[in-house]
């Protein structure tokens, strides 16, 4: 009888420490899996640790990163625009080399109409712009003061002996001697920083020559590589990786084309408009927000900058006419032409678009503005699938518990 209590007592312990893998809950997250789940987690903290003391090593890889980005990015929207038209060469049983090259050839006599009839123009308008800005900028602030000057704060100004004319004449002094000092600087600079130039000048000219090989390797064998990287991970993997991958293609694509076709929209709306209300350097400024607005909400707001600055020169009724023309064409992007052109692929709140703006630009400069949307869709596919086989792994472990409980009742 003695044995027995002493062979139990030996035992307890022993089922003790088994029972701790065996409760609800840690079976839940995994069983005896935690433990070496959290294990590798300790050693990849411990070897980012290590790696960020040694990271001069990896430099090359930085530069080499740097260097494939811009033509990677460049080839990237290229091989996202010439896809759907290449399908539809493909459907119409046209090779597929021989579809990306008419492509090419249709791309390259766009680009070729659009240099020799629009670029001069717009050439001649940026250049009078260039010249006449400083003359708007002037004008605006002379209108300011004047306001000022005939306003109730003039009063308290002249308690306090300040002078509106005086002080704009030692600000136009102080932008006169700003711009010869700038001048001076940028003539002095010209010959130490020559080098660097022509060498940046250089990696933008190889990064587009780059771009069209980039874009016909991906338009060529594009299709393929999705089961290449399927390959690489478990067959009971794959269907829910296929499922990611076909997520994270169909936001980067919905984005791409949806946002170019947007910008191209938004131009030509408000070229016309400047036309129909008379504003100076119509075209240029339609340029400038088609451009702009690849960046969403921020870029309008910046393009409406020179606009709003020549209106208020040309008379204050203009100021209210580039309003309306304004608010018109934000009504019919955001209510009729967004809606149907990108749909709700992306469905991301405005104000969640402003602070990834806002964060990826302070963290990354502008190409992380131009990239934090896609970039943020592309983690929000990751975080859905993530939550989604939670959430199967949860209701699945729930049945099972259930099952158990009503075997054990039974």
């Amino acid at each position: 009888m003695g044995n027995d209590n002493e062979r139990n007592e030996e035992k307890r312990p022993l089922q003790e420490k088994s029972t701790f893998f065996s409760t609800s809950f840690i079976r839940f997250l995994g069983g005896k899996n935690l433990l070496f789940f959290l294990l590798i987690t300790l050693l990849l903290g411990v070897i980012i640790f290590v790696y960020d003391k040694i990271s001069f090593i990896f430099a090359p890889l930085q530069v080499l990163f740097n260097v494939i980005i811009l033509p990677g990015v460049l080839g990237v929207i290229l091989y996202y625009l010439l896809r759907p038209p290449l399908k539809l060469l493909v459907k119409w049983k046209v090779p597929r080399s021989l579809g990306i090259l008419i492509l090419y050839i249709v791309v390259a006599g766009f680009l070729t109409l659009l240099a020799l009839l629009v670029f001069p123009f717009l050439r001649d308008q940026f250049t009078n712009l260039v010249q006449d800005f400083p003359i708007y900028f002037m004008s605006v602030a002379e209108t300011i003061v004047s306001f000022l000057n005939n306003s109730r704060i003039n009063e308290y100004f002249q308690t306090v002996n300040f002078e509106f004319d005086e002080f704009l004449m030692d600000f136009q002094e102080d932008l006169v001697v700003t711009v010869k000092d700038t001048m001076a600087n940028i003539a002095s600079g010209v010959a130490s920083g020559i080098t660097g130039f022509v060498s940046t000048v250089t990696g933008i000219l190889l990064s587009l020559v780059i771009v069209p090989f980039i874009a016909f390797y991906l338009l060529y064998e594009g299709e393929k590589l999705p089961k290449f990287i399927l390959k690489i991970f478990p067959p009971r993997m794959r269907n829910e990786v296929g499922e990611v991958l076909h997520d994270m293609d169909k936001q980067i694509s919905s984005y791409i084309q949806g946002q170019i076709l947007v910008s191209f929209c938004i131009g030509i709306m408000m070229t016309i408009g400047f036309t129909i209300i008379g504003l100076d350097y119509a075209l240029l400024l339609g340029f400038i927000a088609m451009i702009t607005s690849v960046v969403p909400y921020l870029g309008p707001a910046i393009a409406a900058t020179p606009a709003g600055i020549i209106a208020i020169v040309h008379s204050p009724f203009m100021i209210v006419k580039l309003i309306i023309v304004w608010t018109i064409v934000q009504l019919i992007e955001g209510k009729f032409i967004s809606p149907q052109i990108m749909g709700k692929s992306l469905s991301i709140h405005p104000i969640t678009i402003i602070f990834v703006l806002l964060t990826a630009g302070s963290l990354f400069g502008v190409p992380g503005v131009v990239l934090g949307i896609p970039g943020y869709a592309l983690i929000k596919v990751l975080i859905t699938h993530a939550y989604r086989l939670f959430k199967n792994r949860y209701n699945a472990f729930q049945t099972n518990e259930a099952n158990k409980f009503e075997e054990k009742v039974k």
